[in-house]
């Protein structure tokens, strides 16, 4: 598979996982893609001489000099297996197409930043200062060099001044050794023959110290690739673990849930056999059963009392139901299985029904376990599809997917461990 489409897979599965680690993949697929090419960019604001610089340093005019604005994206060109960039300045329009192109050729693109500010603009300004800061943090850790590169010091004056303009750059960015160079008088030099003036031009240095730095490449690309790797490598693990941990949290809430709605249930069945054991244990035939006549219509017949008595027994352990279903949130139906009748949108409704309940009736449901087993059952079926209920398992599914997510950007990720930088 081309090394394109295996990194569009791994950017596909990474970064919905990982959006932090857009920049890292984005520079190892510059690592990749470049063939075996090592990378040099010149940073620096507009008109500071970069260009040109870079012209010097090829030995051929490949890049536009002018006295305007010119480079406004970046341009390339590969010399000795070396891939030059001049990217456009500091100074670009913040959030316009040149200020996107200076920033991919500095941190996506680059192996070795040239950094070049003009010495006749004197000590670097804040802007100038914050890069150099962030690109010898950046060398630290990923062993990318930056050459600070004092350009046009032909144009400082006198060497007392110059030393003045060094000294004070020196101080602003330590530990950094300093290149002053001057693209003028080398070409001067070469056009007039004199080998003094190429020297003084620091030209032939600057050449010398980018030599070093390229050689230092490979080793370079081979730590910034391991470490990038690694630190999404270990990124995906924590969050892997993280989402288990989250997971396990959730089905054992819900699991802990389930477990008390069953006991809370059990707690009101084994209430209910207490509370109807004075109408269940009277003696005799079922007097709810008998029937009123035509001419019981207006009286209080034993009948009527005798139902009357088992319906508010019954009652008290239907409140008992209810109170527990509330608590556990589920007293009503699912909105799918609504009906135009509001009161009959309950729980309570779908699984006792809104018939009248005898002794035989009341035997069946709370006495004998078959019957309790049924009710425990469909309570329970119903507070499963209760809307928390579904929401924590909403909750745990999505979870269950972020894993899944997490460990697909972990087996693409690992891909890229098979492929072979050819720095």
């Amino acid at each position: 598979m081309p090394r394109a489409d295996i990194f569009d897979q791994v950017e596909h599965a990474v970064l919905p996982v990982l959006p932090g680690r857009a920049h890292e993949l984005a520079r190892l697929r510059a690592l990749h893609e470049q063939e075996g090419l090592s990378t040099v960019t010149v940073i620096g604001k507009y008109n500071h001489g970069k260009s040109r610089l870079l012209n010097e340093l090829l030995g051929e005019d490949r890049f536009a000099v002018a006295d305007r604005r010119e480079t406004t994206q970046l341009s390339v060109h590969v010399k000795d297996r070396v891939r030059w960039l001049d990217a456009p300045g500091l100074d670009a329009d913040v959030d316009q197409a040149d200020d996107r192109f200076a920033r991919q050729a500095a941190w996506q693109q680059s192996d070795i930043r040239l950094f070049v500010h003009s010495a006749k603009e004197g000590e670097l300004d804040g802007r100038e200062r914050r890069l150099l800061h962030k690109l010898s943090a950046d060398a630290d850790a990923t062993r990318r060099q930056t050459l600070l590169v004092v350009s046009q010091v032909d144009q400082a004056g006198d060497d007392a001044q110059l030393h003045q303009v060094l000294g004070a750059i020196g101080q602003q960015a330590p530990g950094m050794a300093l290149h002053a160079a001057s693209a003028t008088r080398h070409r001067q030099g070469i056009e007039g023959g004199k080998q003094l003036l190429i020297e003084r031009s620091g030209i032939p240095a600057l050449r010398a110290a980018l030599a070093r730095a390229l050689g230092q490449v490979p080793q370079a690309r081979a730590h910034e690739s391991a470490q990038m790797k690694s630190a999404m490598h270990q990124e995906l693990l924590q969050r892997q673990a993280a989402l288990r941990a989250q997971c396990t949290g959730l089905q054992q809430q819900q699991a802990q849930q389930r477990r008390q709605f069953d006991l809370d249930l059990d707690a009101v069945f084994d209430q209910a056999r207490q509370d109807l054991a004075e109408v269940m244990s009277t003696p005799g035939p079922d007097l709810a059963l008998q029937p009123d006549t035509a001419a019981d219509r207006f009286r209080l017949t034993t009948g009527r009392l005798e139902r009357a008595r088992l319906q508010v027994a019954y009652s008290k352990v239907c409140i008992q139901l209810n109170a527990a279903l509330t608590r556990h949130g589920a007293i009503e139906l699912p909105t799918a299985q609504h009906t135009a009748a509001r009161s009959l949108n309950s729980v309570m409704v779908a699984v006792l029904g809104v018939s009248v309940k005898y002794r035989e009736d009341l035997q069946r449901m709370f006495y004998q376990d078959a019957g309790r087993d049924a009710l425990q059952r469909d309570f329970a079926r119903y507070y499963e599809i209760s809307a928390d209920r579904q929401a924590l398992a909403a909750r745990i599914d999505a979870v269950r997917d972020q894993l899944a997510a997490a460990q697909t950007a972990q087996q693409a990720l690992q891909t890229l461990d098979q492929l072979e930088i050819r720095a």
